[in-house]
């Protein structure tokens, strides 16, 4: 299975891939061009800044920076998240660990941009088959990655494998699905997007049944963590806000996200809800994603960690 970062296939969710980070592709009949959806995971990733920038200030007050010399973001994609972990620990050099080639490529020009070049290096692999391949590290941060890994508990253990003692590792696994319009709309029936959330869901299980090696277990992080062998250090949730009137870069997302549930989930949908995505997306119609006042961004990322030793 390959193991990328990246936004949530069909769209961004808790059960999805984290902003920043980019998911494995699937055997499994769910395939994903990641490569395609760089722009959109980057944009998800960027408007989720402020939150991971405090997810990270948070785990340098479970792990010194000083001691931090090596940092794996396991399922990096484009490297959003890995050049904010490098900016949090300035002491380390961080590694962005994907599957996809052309979001390393995107990876390594962002760390270029932004003077951190020298302390970021890419490495794809395949996961988990290659986890003991990326080395030891100080602090292992897997956003959004290790649910598309059958064997979850499994995966797990690989990673503890790879930090030395006393090092953290950092799950993004849950937190709260987007939300971008008000129950009601104007158009069609109100709660669509608890109705996509619903249809999601069977979607996710059907992803997590349909995976190489799956073993369903509760998302139980901490029982997972201690049967690793690992010590849990704490959770916390971090909120992304953006209200209304948002900027043009949020816009332009959501327009891309909910053009990924048109498409990943429309033939699941009742006419009228299909309808309704449809005027959502056309730029003609006065209440389309591209010209509404009420739209806005709201989610939630937590961020499970655990200790070695």
């Amino acid at each position: 299975m390959t193991q990328h970062r990246a936004s949530h296939a069909p769209h961004d969710h808790h059960h999805e891939p984290g902003p920043g980070h980019a998911h494995h592709g699937h055997a499994h009949g769910t395939e994903y061009d990641w490569g395609r959806l760089a722009p959109l995971l980057e944009s998800q990733a960027e408007i989720a800044g402020t939150a991971y920038r405090e997810a990270a200030a948070w785990l340098g007050t479970l792990v010194p920076a000083g001691g931090v010399r090596r940092l794996l973001d396991v399922g990096s994609g484009p490297g959003v998240i890995t050049a904010v972990l490098a900016e949090a620990f300035p002491y380390a050099e961080a590694v962005a660990v994907d599957g996809t080639p052309e979001l390393l490529e995107r990876a390594r020009a962002r760390a270029e941009a932004r003077g951190l070049g020298a302390r970021i290096s890419t490495l794809r692999a395949e996961l988990p088959e290659e986890t003991g391949s990326l080395g030891e590290t100080d602090l292992l941060w897997a956003g959004n990655a290790l649910h598309h890994i059958g064997d979850q508990g499994a995966a797990l253990a690989g990673f503890a494998k790879l930090l030395r003692p006393g090092g953290l590792i950092a799950l993004v696994e849950g937190g709260l699905p987007p939300r971008h319009l008000p129950r009601d709309i104007g158009i069609g029936r109100p709660g669509l997007e608890a109705r996509l959330d619903a249809e999601h869901a069977d979607r996710f299980a059907r992803m997590r049944s349909e995976l190489p090696g799956a073993v369903r277990e509760p998302d139980d992080w901490r029982a997972l963590f201690t049967a690793a062998g690992l010590t849990p250090a704490g959770t916390r949730t971090f909120l992304v806000d953006v209200p209304a009137p948002v900027p043009q870069a949020v816009r332009e997302f959501a327009v891309r996200h909910f053009e990924r549930l048109r498409e990943g989930l429309g033939e699941h949908l009742g006419a009228e809800d299909r309808a309704t995505l449809d005027r959502l997306l056309d730029p003609a119609d006065a209440r389309s994603l591209h010209h509404r006042t009420d739209l806005f961004h709201l989610t939630a990322h937590t961020v499970h960690t655990a200790r070695k030793g």
